[in-house]
């Protein structure tokens, strides 16, 4: 990847490497939907008036079907089922399953037969991946897991489409306007289910996760995240995924006390170096001199 593919590439690991613990925080006294309210409904509110004051209304508008899909496919489904998810097992393993994102991906590019190549190394690096996360589930993950565990292959499956959409429908979006109505959207079907389940009370310490979880990791993170599909491409860009879950793990374990599992030492090493493959741009090769 280029300079700018590669920062931008890591303020997303770092951005998207938080929500997890804040996740893992805001459940203990929010519903599942209600979180996906508190998470969307900030971040339509703040982006709204840039919308209409960039005059990007009538463009929202008019691709205001796909900017829908996009939302359920990235927000509304999968952070549903995460934050169900993180009720039951911890914040590291949640991340660690998200690394099936980039094997989903490169799935759905060879269903989808994309023009863009995809070298032998990089099949290595997401195999090397795929076998790291497997090592994970099959020594961390008990039996009565498993329903976590395929709630969390529906946030993957989610987090697949959300890209595709964006690099195929949406390019000429400008992101500020697909955030904006995506999380509007989203938080206008969650109001009925968060009236009847809203809690009776709720803390600083929650009220402060959901902040940071609105605003620094979904409206400034989706900004970033469109400029990085803009410039490494759509099955790349979802590579991030094996970098921020480095940061959820050491996170999950110093902030929140998670076990340092045998799994996690032994497979988020697998998973790191499939990054660092699956990343990688093919040589070019090398011109035959003409005698």
């Amino acid at each position: 990847m280029s300079r700018r593919g590669w920062a931008l590439f890591l303020v997303m690991a770092v951005i998207w490497g938080l929500p997890y613990l804040l996740i893992r925080v805001a459940v203990r006294q929010l519903d599942p939907g209600v979180l996906v309210l508190a998470r969307t409904a900030p971040v339509a509110l703040l982006l709204t008036p840039f919308v209409i004051a960039q005059r990007n209304v009538g463009v929202l508008a008019r691709n205001f079907k796909w900017i829908a899909v996009f939302g359920i496919a990235e927000f509304g489904v999968p952070w549903y089922f995460m934050s169900t998810a993180e009720k039951h097992i911890t914040s590291s393993l949640t991340s660690l399953l998200i690394c099936c994102v980039p094997l989903f991906s490169v799935v759905a590019q060879r269903i989808r037969r994309t023009e863009e190549h995809i070298s032998a190394l990089r099949y290595l690096g997401l195999a090397v991946g795929a076998a790291g996360v497997a090592l994970l589930v099959g020594l961390d993950v008990r039996s009565g897991s498993l329903t976590w565990v395929g709630f969390m292959l529906i946030v993957a499956l989610g987090y697949t489409v959300g890209p595709i959409i964006l690099a195929t429908r949406l390019t000429h979006v400008p992101g500020i306007a697909v955030v904006a109505g995506a999380t509007a959207f989203v938080a206008l079907c969650w109001i009925p289910w968060s009236i009847v389940h809203w809690p009776a009370h709720i803390s600083a310490e929650t009220w402060s996760s959901v902040a940071v979880l609105s605003v620094v990791c979904t409206a400034g993170a989706f900004l970033v995240f469109f400029e990085l599909i803009k410039e490494v491409g759509a099955t790349r860009s979802v590579v991030v995924t094996y970098f921020n879950t480095a940061i959820a793990v050491v996170l999950g374990v110093i902030g929140l006390n998670e076990p340092l599992t045998v799994g996690i030492i032994l497979g988020f090493p697998l998973v790191l170096v499939g990054c660092i493959f699956a990343t990688s741009r093919p040589t070019p090769a090398l011109p035959l001199e003409v005698p």
